[in-house]
């Protein structure tokens, strides 16, 4: 594999390759890491490689003549090469995506710098953008280096071991399992005995299950991607079964004060379908109650038959998981009600969460209430409308309001129902 990057500080390399696996690699010719200046090839005295950006703006913009220059000097004709450029708008690097690039036999790595490059690099000359994190670096030399590195890493023979590669995180889409090595016993921590048993067999299971158990405390979003055998997915169950989610969050379906079409304030009736199918998300989801909110009494005791019909008449031996799922709702005549008994509950009042289809001010995205939330210090009570959303002086009182779900289109006319798993799921999940 040849590396050639095209940096303006090369110096910055002369420390990441010199020492470790990547030195004795070059040393041994399985890689090359060719490095270039690309001041060398503008063509003013001064030997500029920004200027500022066409439109104002602040910073300064990569030329397009020298970066151009760069790319059609080192990219070898004759190999099976790739052009990429660092930066934060490029795909997020990845273990799969650095086994891909190991295939090739020349990698052109641009380094980006100040507020990018040129628009016109891109269209003309790279087929890859990467990029290795949510955060600003102060120049596209720190994500080539961590590239070449893990790239290198599954070019045969740059490792000792052929498979370690495949044994560390990510390789399988898991989290590694739990290392240990001599002593035995150290500040009467010891060593697991099914590593000191001698049987291979039930170790590679053992570590297998530790790998899968802590993807799911740490990074269950990994799960999605790992390659998993049925006998994993059962255990993930089983995992599931014994570590229930640290998260306090209660949901409540509210039918009063909510808006009709007009914008005014009306009272809508319970629905079969609303309390069936939230009912199984919260389940799902490790919600600890469901609430349903309605003032009027003839609509609360309708909805008690309904649940009584299915958690402990006739259709309770006729759908067992439906009595799961609805046997976490509750019906209150109101909102104050609800946080009451939350309040009662948790031992601390809730924070409440209003859900609405419109934009507003001051709105949390979902990042940051998911971090919150998943941090199991607080309870939560996320509040879903019907009708045509819930009344404004709910909202205003309200800790937190989520923005809207949105997806790739303009339409966002979604049911409660449709909304209500949409928002666990990325909330409590995802």
């Amino acid at each position: 594999m040849i590396y050639n990057i095209l940096t303006i500080f090369p110096q910055f390399f002369d420390s990441p390759f010199s020492t470790g696996v990547l030195k004795k690699a070059q040393e041994r010719g399985l890689i090359e890491i060719r490095v270039h200046d690309i001041r060398q090839f503008t063509s003013d005295k001064h030997r500029t490689v920004d200027d500022k950006p066409y439109g104002g703006g602040s910073g300064m913009v990569m030329k397009p003549e020298p970066l151009g220059d760069a790319i059609k000097a080192t990219k070898l004709k004759e190999a099976k090469s790739l052009v990429m450029l660092t930066t934060p708008q490029g795909e997020r690097f990845s273990d799969k995506i650095a086994k891909e690039l190991s295939g090739f036999e020349q990698l052109v790595i641009i380094c980006g710098r100040y507020e990018g490059v040129d628009e016109r690099i891109r269209e003309l000359y790279v087929d890859k953008e990467i990029s290795i994190g949510d955060y600003v670096l102060s120049g596209g030399e720190y994500a080539a280096s961590i590239i070449i590195d893990a790239v290198s890493r599954f070019i045969p023979g740059v490792l000792g071991n052929e498979a370690s590669p495949y044994d560390d995180s990510f390789s399988e889409g898991l989290l590694e399992y739990p290392q240990y090595t001599r002593p035995e016993i150290y500040e009467g921590k010891y060593v697991p005995e099914i590593l000191l048993s001698g049987n291979h067999k039930e170790i590679e299971n053992w570590r297998k299950k530790e790998s899968i158990k802590r993807t799911y405390s740490r990074r269950p979003d990994l799960l999605d991607r790992a390659n998993l055998k049925v006998e994993d997915l059962e255990f993930i169950k089983e995992t599931k079964k014994m570590n229930p989610p640290s998260f306090r969050v209660y949901i409540a379906l509210v039918h009063y004060p909510v808006y009709n079409k007009d914008l005014k304030i009306i009272t809508t009736a319970f629905t079969n379908l609303d309390v069936h199918d939230i009912g199984r998300a919260a389940r799902t989801y490790g919600v600890r109650g469901f609430f349903l909110v309605h003032p009027v009494e003839e609509q609360r005791e309708l909805v008690q038959r309904v649940l009584w019909h299915w958690i402990e008449g006739p259709g309770a031996s006729y759908n067992p998981t439906r009595v799961e799922a609805l046997s976490i709702v509750h019906i209150k005549s109101s909102l104050e009600e609800t946080i009451e008994e939350i309040g009662q509950r948790e031992g601390v009042k809730p924070k409440t969460v209003v859900t609405d289809a419109r934009f507003r001010g001051n709105m949390v995205g979902y990042p940051e209430l998911r971090k919150n939330i998943r941090k199991g210090e607080e309870p939560y009570l996320i509040l879903f409308g019907t009708g045509w959303g819930i009344a404004e002086d709910v909202i205003e009182s309200a800790d937190y309001v989520l923005k809207p779900i949105e997806g790739p289109t303009d339409y966002n006319h979604l049911s409660v129902r449709g909304a209500a798993a949409i928002i666990l799921d990325r909330l409590l999940w995802s």
